[in-house]
Parts: structure tokens; C-alpha cells; sequence
């Protein structure tokens, strides 16, 4: 993999997150490069959202920046979506009209905003609940909707906070394949956030393992296989067991 060579896409220097007297991230630094794939693992509570949070402005740092394109990271300027962990559609709108939301805020022609989202639908397997509102549909349904509405924005940075947590084992692995073939088809730089280590080593070009709390980067691992990857395959199993073994012992 060539991702060395290509331009950054995010910068984060010197990333240092307290609440109060809790520090949670200490003195961050690392890039992540453009159109790559990167996941975050580390203990849980270690502060992998908090990470998130922060990039996203929902938190303020404390002390360091994050740059994305080399400039001080502001959502209102960026062109990034945000899946978290909880669903978040709009109850007030139905499947289709989530879909649609934030591609009407951005003001993308009608002709297109029904291109994506019936492309969206079909992907996502939500044809028959298109008309549904999000209190109708179950949890895991429901996330199929933000994933969705994530995608259709086409965004430069997709930003993902353990998104298939709640997902059966069958529509966690046919949406992991699918966010590798949109992430291909866009060019967008992934940020995937995953406390299971097997999904991470899956998705990822590179792991960026992190510390227990206060959290920081201990070390930056590159995942040489090509997609789509083999769960069974020896090199595979030996990079899950390096990143488990990593976690476990820090």
C-alpha cells in the first residue's frame, strides 16, 4: 500500500482532551492520509468517541488542533457525516424523507437527491419501509437509515462511531463490504471507530491502537491484505491476534 505518498487529510497535533480533572486524551499526534480506510481500536472507555467528538466540534479540545485540508476542522466548512453509535434518524420524517434530509440542506438538485436515495434504499434493503417512520422500524433498521443518509451525502470524510454494534452477524458483514465498495466507488477518507478487533483488521488499511485512558496513539499498524479479505486467512488471524494482544496488555 501506497499510503505513505499520499496528501493528509487529517492532522492532529498535540490532541489533548480533559473534563475537569479527567484527562482523556493526552498530547495526540498522527495524520491520517486522504482516501485512506483507518480504524481506531483500543480499550473500551479508552476514549475513542471522545476522539470523534472533538474532530467533530460536539467537544472542544483542551489544548492541540486538528486540521482537516490544513485547516483548523469545522464542520460548517468541511464536507464530512457522522454515524454514531445510537440512532439518530429523525422521528418526525419518514425512511425516505431521513434520506433525503441532509441532501435538501445542502440544496442538491432533485433529480439527483432521487437518484442517490433510490440507489440508498436498494443498497441499504429498506424498499419496503421507505414510507415507515423510525418509531415503526427496529433498532438495527433504523441504523440503516443514518448509515444510509451518511452515504448519500457523498462525503469527503465519513466519520464512524461503531455503527454495526447492534447489527446481526449477517447485516454487519454485507454493510462492512458495502462501506469498503462506497469508500472505493467516492474516494472518501473513512474514519471507523470499532471496539471488534476482527472488523477493524477487515475493513482497515491501517489500525491506530490506542493507549487505556488517558488515551494516545501507541502504535499505527498497516493491514497489507487486498479486499475483499478472508477471515480464515493465517496472515489475517496473525494480525488480529498482534492487535489483541496489544489491547490486552496495555
Amino acid at each position: 500500500m501506497e499510503i505513505k505518498e499520499r496528501e493528509t487529510k487529517i492532522k492532529v497535533e498535540n490532541l489533548t482532551k480533559k473534563f475537569g480533572d479527567l484527562l482523556v486524551l493526552d498530547n495526540m499526534n498522527f495524520e491520517i492520509k486522504k482516501n485512506e480506510f483507518v480504524c481506531v481500536v483500543g480499550p473500551t472507555g479508552c476514549g475513542k468517541t471522545t476522539f470523534l467528538n472533538c474532530l467533530t466540534k460536539i467537544y472542544d479540545t483542551t489544548a492541540g488542533e486538528i486540521y482537516i485540508d490544513n485547516e483548523p476542522a469545522d464542520p460548517r466548512k468541511h464536507n464530512l457525516s457522522f454515524v454514531f453509535q445510537e440512532p439518530s434518524a429523525l422521528p418526525w420524517l419518514t425512511v425516505k424523507e431521513n434520506l433525503e434530509y441532509g441532501l435538501k440542506i445542502k440544496r442538491v438538485p432533485q433529480d439527483e437527491i432521487d437518484r442517490r436515495v433510490t440507489k440508498i434504499i436498494k443498497l441499504m434493503g429498506l424498499q419496503d419501509v421507505t414510507d415507515s417512520y423510525p418509531r415503526e422500524l427496529s433498532v438495527s433498521v433504523e441504523q440503516r437509515i443514518i448509515i444510509g443518509r451518511s452515504f448519500a451525502m457523498q462525503p469527503d470524510l465519513l466519520l464512524m462511531d461503531e455503527p454495526y454494534g447492534q447489527m446481526d452477524i449477517k447485516m454487519r458483514f454485507y454493510l462492512e463490504d458495502e462501506v469498503i465498495r462506497l469508500w472505493k466507488e467516492l474516494g472518501s477518507t473513512v474514519v471507523f471507530i470499532t471496539h471488534n478487533i476482527e472488523e477493524a483488521v477487515y475493513l482497515a488499511e491501517r489500525v491506530l491502537i490506542l493507549s487505556n485512558k488517558p488515551a494516545n496513539v501507541k502504535e499505527e499498524l498497516i493491514i497489507d491484505l487486498p479486499h475483499p479479505r478472508d477471515i480464515t486467512d493465517p496472515k489475517f488471524i496473525e494480525y488480529r491476534n498482534y492487535i489483541t494482544n496489544k489491547i490486552k496488555w496495555w
